[in-house]
């Protein structure tokens, strides 16, 4: 069986790489990496194909790679706040976050776009459903904080909107 600090590195190296996913198994265990779902699951090899479905760990995949780990101490004691005087708006519902409507697309907002509130900043798909997230306020947007395409939680912040 692989210790937590393995799999971590695994899942560093997949993320990294830009990997499809990776899949492993040894001494009985099967460890499936995907990298296109943001997660990693650990399944019994014996496990028949209706067991797989429920995953026995669950492990988010790092929005950066691992070499950001190592940026300065300063860095590594926590995100910055807000910018002074502005509103954040934040995830309401877990999911995967996209700046623009297709890959192809310009983003819906970037650093420096003036918003207003209603316009849709971007889109989190939750269950294959793609659900538009609006401005809440006018202003101008000060801070992205999560990379496209990357998991985001219940609550995480999205947007910093200067209001002032």
């Amino acid at each position: 069986m692989l210790t937590f600090e393995q799999i971590k590195e695994l899942i560093g190296l997949v993320a990294e790489n830009r990997l499809q996913g990776l899949e492993l198994e040894r001494s009985g265990f099967r460890l499936k990496i995907d990298g296109q779902q943001a997660q990693a699951l650990a399944v019994p090899a014996e496990a028949g194909a209706a067991s797989a479905a429920a995953p026995l760990v669950s492990i988010p995949m790092p929005s950066a790679a691992p070499a950001a780990a190592t940026a300065a101490p300063a860095a590594a004691a926590g995100p910055a706040g807000p910018p002074a005087g502005s509103h954040v708006l934040t995830s309401p519902i877990v999911g995967t976050f996209y700046r623009s409507p297709s890959p192809d697309a310009d983003p819906f907002a970037e650093v420096g776009s003036r918003v207003k509130k209603g316009q849709v900043l971007c889109i989190i798909e939750a269950m294959k459903l793609m659900n538009e997230i609006e401005s809440d306020v006018d202003g101008v947007v000060a801070e992205i904080y999560p990379q496209n395409a990357q998991a985001v939680e219940f609550g995480e912040p999205l947007f910093a909107i200067r209001t002032s």
